[in-house]
């Protein structure tokens, strides 16, 4: 795991690199990458890559990065893990033709790779990745980012070069670098709380989708392709009996788990004590000869919004023998470190869950372990989210034969009453059009809560704007390569696109990496995402129930208990800590920003504000304090008596705020 930067200047340009302008962007990203660092400036200065690095696999200097093969004529930086190298290498040595002076490095295994198969080579890898390879004889520069998107790789093209980083920090360096907000990614942040790729809040920089390669020539021509989609990988399970499907579940998650304990430096895993994280840590103690380790996060003192779950965490830490960590977290953790959260989001990921997951990262770092398995991926696979269930009724309610035009009278009803702008006006209109009722899993406005929330001018211009229109791509591509149109094969596949790789898998990674800390997502892995998708709607959510099949195939691996329990997803307590010092601060400053902008109706936010809708607030201060770091380059003042992220003590092996 590490951070990778990079440019190209194409063949017209007069633009050269060198050390003095690649350095900087480099190091903007030190904390992704504290055991190393190098760059390779080709000796025309057209290209130059950057690379800091995290050594958790062939940790000899020989393993360095940027890395070229034995020639010289192909170069590669790259971020993440493929997790299979040891078998590639072993097919490679067989066909001979290469000369290898790594032991065991999976970078160099990139190369050899590239030079046997091309751009083919991807289809092998089993991991998580960003890479960008240069072809020195071809003049062409290949950008990559894995099929599932756990990597993040941004890229800019402006002044006659393309730039390329794992942080768009990096990119702001660049002195001819734009740095200004995108109207349109900002009415589409306010649906999805994240930018959809291939956007970013940022004007002129980019985001490579999940499962894409762009290739780049010298003049300037750049090609962008798609090289996996689950559905071409799909082998439907209509004709198999549940128990062998959930065997084979539980066979495959055993294998990517066993995969993901793949490294040179210690590794743990992340534990709640939901099915997910159990179940990896269940898997991960398997032929384990000393304790696992195992972290939790959780706050100190009761919440209505959010209960603590450390009691199911601490039980599977005992089932398994592990040992176990706990951090438990107060508002004034959440305030304390909202200035780095910031810095590390590059653009704003408007989940709470930051908080607790760069905690519980920083605890994993503490104590010793560089590399943690995560849970993230099971419920979007699964069906495991009681809102789900419930967007999966109105959808199939909204299959009633009722005529449109008495759908129209109800639309014109809610809004007579005052309720055009709820939520049951929104899924109405929806079903009257013929779109489906989910457009992700995490929406923060309606359609008519943004209309309602921004200001005058940048309502009219972006008039006829709709974030309908993001989804509009993945639907047809969903109509033409399912093999099961179902509604929750749409739920799924729309949250592959946009929720989990922009904004639960960045979360993981912007945090985890912000103490330089991996995590590994064994229920993304891609075979695994594959065999889930060749599931039967019918057969996951067998009798209604959430997360059937799953739940088939690890019971007895993990205590029945954690299986049966009601479901709670992994939160943050943000509406009891907005009635207290977090709140007054996060008024202060969105009534700041919207005096100095025009991106919000004022009165709209007051009433936000004062109806204490938290999480929507939540959503704002986010964007708010994005703004202020990021596009006009203030520092980000806490309240008096708050200091940025304060240090934190183990206490009788329970970490606790000092």
């Amino acid at each position: 795991m590490c951070g990778i930067v990079g440019a190209f200047s194409f063949r017209d340009s007069s633009f050269r690199v060198t050390e003095r302008y690649l350095t900087p962007m480099r190091d903007a990203m030190a904390h992704r990458g504290p055991d190393g660092h190098g760059n390779w400036i080709s000796p025309d200065q057209r290209v130059g890559l950057g690379h800091r690095r995290l050594s958790i696999i062939d940790l000899s200097d020989v393993a360095s990065q940027p890395m070229s093969n034995e020639d010289g004529s192909l170069w590669v930086v790259f971020n993440g893990e493929i997790y299979n190298h040891a078998a590639i290498r072993t097919e490679l040595e067989q066909l001979g033709g290469h000369r290898w002076k790594t032991d065991h490095s999976d970078t160099e295994v990139i190369l050899h790779a590239f030079e046997q198969w091309g751009i083919d080579c991807i289809q092998r890898f089993r991991g998580m990745f960003a890479i960008a390879l240069w072809d020195v004889r071809e003049r062409q520069l290949w950008l990559i980012r894995d099929r599932i998107g756990i990597k993040p790789l941004y890229y800019s093209v402006h002044h006659g070069r393309i730039t390329f980083a794992s942080e768009i920090k990096a990119l702001l360096l660049d002195p001819e670098q734009q740095r200004d907000v995108s109207e349109e990614s900002f009415y589409h942040y306010l649906s999805f709380l994240t930018s959809p790729a291939p956007h970013t809040l940022f004007t002129g920089i980019h985001k490579l989708p999940a499962g894409t390669w762009l290739r780049v020539h010298e003049d300037g021509q750049v090609r962008e392709q798609r090289y996996w989609d689950v559905w071409d990988h799909t082998n439907p399970l209509v004709r198999v009996s549940e128990a062998e499907i959930a065997s084979r579940l539980l066979s495959e998650l055993r294998t990517a788990v066993q995969l993901r304990k793949v490294s040179d430096v210690p590794v743990g895993v992340f534990l709640s004590g939901g099915i997910d994280s159990s179940t990896n840590a269940a898997l991960f103690s398997e032929g384990e000869s000393r304790p696992i380790r195992t972290f939790s996060i959780g706050y100190r003192g009761d919440y209505k919004s959010y209960k603590n779950e450390l009691d199911y965490a601490r039980k599977m830490a005992d089932a398994v023998g592990a040992e176990h960590k706990e951090c438990l977290l107060t508002q004034e953790d959440l305030i304390g470190f909202l200035p780095q959260m910031i810095h590390l989001q590059d653009e704003p990921i408007a989940d709470p869950v930051c908080v607790p997951v760069f905690y519980v990262s920083k605890l994993a770092r503490e104590n010793g372990v560089v590399v943690c398995q995560v849970g993230e991926g099971s419920d979007e696979l699964f069906c495991g989210y009681p809102t789900w269930k419930l967007k999966l009724q109105l959808q199939q309610a909204n299959e009633w034969p009722v005529p449109a035009a008495l759908k129209r009278v109800g639309l014109a009803g809610l809004s007579l009453l005052g309720g055009g702008r709820s939520l049951p006006y929104e899924w109405l209109r929806r079903g009257t059009f013929g779109l489906p009722v989910f457009w992700g899993g995490a929406e923060a406005f309606n359609e008519a809560e943004k209309q309602h929330l921004l200001s005058d001018s940048l309502r009219k211009q972006l008039r006829g704007l709709t974030s309908w229109d993001t989804l509009r791509p993945i639907r047809r591509r969903f109509e033409d390569n399912a093999w099961e149109r179902s509604h929750l094969n749409w739920m799924t596949y729309v949250d592959l696109n946009i929720r989990l790789p922009e904004l639960l898998l960045m979360r993981v990674d912007k945090m985890a990496m912000g103490v330089g800390l991996e995590g590994r997502v064994p229920f993304l892995d891609h075979k695994f995402v594959e065999l889930a998708m060749s599931i039967p709607e019918s057969v996951k959510v067998g009798n209604g129930e959430l997360k059937s099949i799953l739940k088939k195939s690890v019971r007895g691996l993990i205590p029945d208990e954690l299986i049966d329990r009601k479901k709670q997803g992994f939160g943050v307590p943000v509406h009891e800590w907005f009635l207290g010092k977090l709140g007054t601060y996060a008024e202060q400053q969105i009534r700041e920003f919207c005096k100095r902008t025009d991106f919000f109706d004022r009165t709209a936010v007051s009433s936000l504000i004062r109806g204490r809708h938290a999480s929507q607030v939540w959503y704002l201060l986010n964007f708010v304090l994005w703004w202020k770091y990021y596009i006009a380059s203030e520092p980000l003042d806490l309240p008096e008596g708050f200091a940025d992220v304060s240090p934190v003590r183990v206490l009788d092996g329970v970490v606790c705020s000092s």
